[in-house]
């Protein structure tokens, strides 16, 4: 139930908009304590900040439940890009109905927000760049500012905005609230609220589970070379509203765009190269469902809100915990449930899992879906569709009478369900086990492995050694072919090889000189072993505990030179 001592045009506004009951951080800032101070709010992608300060700065805005003829704004947020700063005014405009927003952002007509600023506005909205632009033309006047909000004000500082923003804060009236959201408080932030803050009151709403509560998080771990094939599998297997794919560079936006249009996706792209118009463009197929899939980098994807984003994939890992937070605070919003599936290369799982439990992030490895597992997935979700109730068309229902008078109903519902699939971008298929790497006793053999080198890997059942990643590494590190390749098999600690002994020296030549070469891969350990692996180790099956927690991590390891018997 809505407080009561909201002002009733905010709480009618909330009520039309299908609130029963406020977030925590909506609460906090309009409790008692929280009355007419500077507020330093620390508070999680998704939790509702924006409507938060909203209601926060409505003593400052109405005049006995109703705001004021528009003139010199009362209220002024800033916000890091162009994304979250027209989110906010959308969100402001429905709260404060009536209200004269002015949105002030780079890439708009400076012109035109010049003449609305002179019109006079209740609340401006901007990005600090642009809104210092308008100040020092003079077009942007603060004399009759009585609250400045900083949102996301730790992405503001790490974007290089703090000459700005310390410019425009100067330019405020001193008796001004000054209300700064941040997701994270680091120095920076702490400094500046020291500054430009009076006995400000602090609320935090982030709980000791850094990870937000409506975001599911998951973590695959794929061989380098199969990332692309991940993406589009997962993909395939969700078949989310919306999905969101986070890239490190416009490079790799633009390759990856290309790649998943190709295979049949409705997908769009946001980086740093496209203009406010193609940006626009892109969000609005999203909303209007002509695109389901966005490839972005991280400054691009900023302020995005999308209803139906349930999905987003970390395509490439972020840089830290906070970078991943926020890419996954697109979705699991007001309360909706969202996943949040990271890819990991497998080299890299060791430093992801630390990165995860560093910032308390509670995840979960799962497989990559398969090709098998998305048929089937697609199987249910054709027949939950096909039984959900239709209206139809009367010219429906007269082409479905001339194709039953040429068809058996069996062969209509048979074409229609090869329609629907052939509509859908294919699975793709996954680096599998090698057949070699099934067990098999010790006297039998394929042919060409009659007199074979086992050679020693430093990883095991404890570092997730499994023959689907190690098979490809073995091929580019030791510049073999699969077939080339015998038995995999897998201990606690050492993973063991066989390679024919015709071509066991130019193998060892080769992973010599690969070493160090392969990025991550570069740094395992390939050495020729003792003697045979003992009987009953592992032969290449995936281990149960295919989270591996608490493994040791194979970096850094340096080839030795085998011991002599």
């Amino acid at each position: 139930m809505l407080p009561d001592t909201l002002p009733a045009p905010l709480s009618a506004a909330l009520a039309a908009r299908g609130y029963e009951t406020l977030t925590p951080v909506q609460a906090s800032v309009i409790a008692d304590e929280a009355q007419g101070r500077d507020l330093l709010v620390s508070a999680q992608t998704g939790s509702g900040k924006t409507v938060a300060f909203g209601l926060a700065m409505a003593d400052d805005l109405l005049i006995d439940g109703a705001l004021p003829p528009a003139g010199p704004p009362l209220a002024l947020v800033i916000a890091p890009t162009r994304e979250l700063a027209l989110q906010v005014s959308r969100e402001l405009e429905w709260l404060y109905a009536g209200a004269r927003i002015a949105t002030c952002v780079g890439g708009m007509d400076a012109v035109r927000e010049r003449r609305t600023l002179n019109h006079g506005a209740h609340i401006v909205v901007g990005t600090p760049g642009r809104l210092r632009d308008h100040l020092e033309r003079g077009a942007l006047k603060l004399q009759n500012l009585k609250a400045a909000v900083l949102d996301e004000a730790d992405e503001m500082l790490d974007m290089g905005f703090r000459d700005d923003l310390e410019q425009i804060l100067d330019g405020t009236p001193a008796e001004r609230r000054t209300l700064l959201f941040s997701a994270t408080l680091p120095r920076p932030i702490v400094a500046l609220a020291r500054t430009y803050q009076k006995d400000a009151f602090r609320i935090s709403t982030v709980g000791e589970d850094r990870g937000h509560g409506d975001i599911d998080y998951q973590a695959v771990a794929v061989a380098p070379s199969d990332i692309e094939h991940s993406v589009v599998n997962l993909l395939r297997f969700h078949e989310a509203e919306t999905a969101i794919l986070f890239c490190a560079t416009r490079d790799n936006v633009r390759h990856l765009h290309a790649s998943l249009v190709e295979r049949g996706f409705a997908a769009v792209a946001l980086s740093g190269e496209h203009s406010q118009n193609e940006r626009n463009q892109a969000l609005q197929a999203l909303r209007d469902g002509r695109a389901r899939v966005c490839v972005a980098t991280d400054v691009a994807a900023r302020g995005i809100d999308l209803p139906g984003l349930s999905l987003v994939v970390h395509v490439e890992l972020p840089r830290d915990a906070e970078t991943l937070q926020h890419r996954s605070g697109r979705t699991g919003r007001a309360g909706r449930k969202g996943t949040a599936i990271l890819i990991v290369p497998y080299p890299r799982r060791r430093r992801v899992e630390m990165m995860l439990k560093g910032a308390r992030i509670a995840f979960a490895w799962h497989p990559v879906p398969t090709a098998e597992a998305i048929r089937d997935a697609d199987r249910e979700r054709l027949l939950a569709k096909l039984a959900e109730p239709v209206e139809f068309e009367e010219e429906d229902v007269a082409l479905g009478a001339r194709l039953l008078e040429t068809r058996a109903p069996g062969e209509v519902a048979a074409m229609l369900v090869r329609a629907l699939r052939a509509s859908q971008p294919a699975p793709e298929e996954l680096a599998e086990s090698s057949p070699n790497d099934r067990p098999q006793r010790e006297t039998e053999h394929r042919a060409g492995f009659e007199d074979t080198v086992w050679f020693r890997l430093d990883i095991g059942r404890r570092q997730n050694a499994d023959p689907r990643w190690i098979l490809p590494l073995l091929c580019r590190r030791g510049h073999v072919t699969r077939d080339e390749i015998g038995a995999i098999r897998i201990g606690p600690a050492e993973t063991l090889v066989q390679i024919p002994r015709a071509i066991a020296g130019r193998f060892q030549a080769s992973v010599q000189k690969t070493a160090g070469k392969d990025g991550d891969e570069g740094d395992l350990m390939i050495v020729p072993a003792d003697g045979p692996p003992p009987r009953g180790a592992s032969h290449g099956r995936r281990p149960s505990n295919a989270a591996g927690l608490g493994g040791r991590a194979p970096y850094r390891a340096k080839p030795t030179k085998p011991r002599r018997t």
